[in-house]
């Protein structure tokens, strides 16, 4: 079946841009949720690579990707980012993309920052999100995120580095910024009360929460802790041999999981 892909660009309230990719399946039925992807702190819909176009073959539902605010072709941002800015994401901003791109019922796959805000998200839409994946989201800050965000850091700011130059090529002018809003946020004194518990015990949606098993910005316990407050619904799958970004370290696993999630909840259709 045929993918028709369409760059967007959505006009949002308060006179923010959003830029996204849309990929629609050609003469196929309706009803079924539209995959929502949610990239991470770092991200963009470039850094998504090949993971879009293998969802939608693989589930054979549409597939909606956007880049927030401040990311790619979207709004810039400005700096100090606001402690809740993820909360913001997924409560405030999140319901107003989907509006304005026409997305009623959805499933929400978000990494890393884009973990968390589907968790926000899921919490704040109700009967709209049919389904719910995180890979590698954070609930709060353990002493592994901050490890790895210093880490990072001083990999960054280190002569040579090969880092700021991989990031350029997605970020372009762009870079520093997002870097310093990335790690400046996390590590500010006061971020360290950043919880997203609250949120989880209104996610009524079947959740699939995914994590690498060598991640190197969070523990375990995120998987767990998260399944936990989400209640029953919620499956705990932690990948071996796997980093911080299962969709591209260990895509065969990552993708096939997702997709058997999602077939077990009938939501899938035959792509071919």
């Amino acid at each position: 079946m045929r993918i028709e892909w369409e760059t967007r660009q959505l006009a949002l309230d308060e006179g923010v841009s959003i830029r996204a990719l849309h990929g629609r399946h050609e003469n196929s039925e309706g009803g079924r949720p539209t995959l929502v992807l949610l990239h991470e702190a770092l991200g963009c819909i470039a850094m998504w690579k090949q993971v879009p176009q293998s969802l939608a073959e693989m589930t054979g539902c549409d597939v909606f990707v956007y880049e927030r605010r401040g990311y790619g072709g979207s709004s810039p941002i400005e700096l100090p980012r606001p402690d809740d800015y993820l909360q913001q994401e997924g409560a405030v901003w999140l319901p107003r993309v989907l509006e304005a791109a026409g997305l009623d019922r959805v499933t929400l796959v978000g990494h890393s920052d884009g973990g968390s805000i589907a968790l926000v998200g899921a919490a704040v839409l109700g009967d709209r999100v049919r389904a719910l994946v995180a890979m590698a989201a954070h609930i709060d800050i353990d002493a592994l995120t901050l490890g790895g965000i210093r880490a990072a850091v001083e990999r960054y700011r280190t002569p040579g580095s090969d880092l700021p130059e991989r990031l350029a090529r997605y970020h372009g002018e762009r870079t520093d910024l997002l870097f310093r809003a990335w790690h400046e946020t996390w590590t500010r004194p006061g971020y360290e009360n950043f919880d997203l518990r609250p949120w989880l015990g209104d996610i009524r949606c079947p959740a699939l929460i995914m994590q690498g098993e060598d991640d190197q910005y969070g523990l375990p316990e995120q998987v767990f802790e998260t399944c936990r407050h989400i209640g029953a619904h919620a499956r705990p799958l932690m990948l071996p041999d796997c980093g911080h970004i299962p969709h591209l370290e260990a895509p065969q696993a990552t993708l096939g999981a997702i997709t058997d999630f999602l077939e077990g909840l009938r939501l899938t259709r035959p792509a071919g």
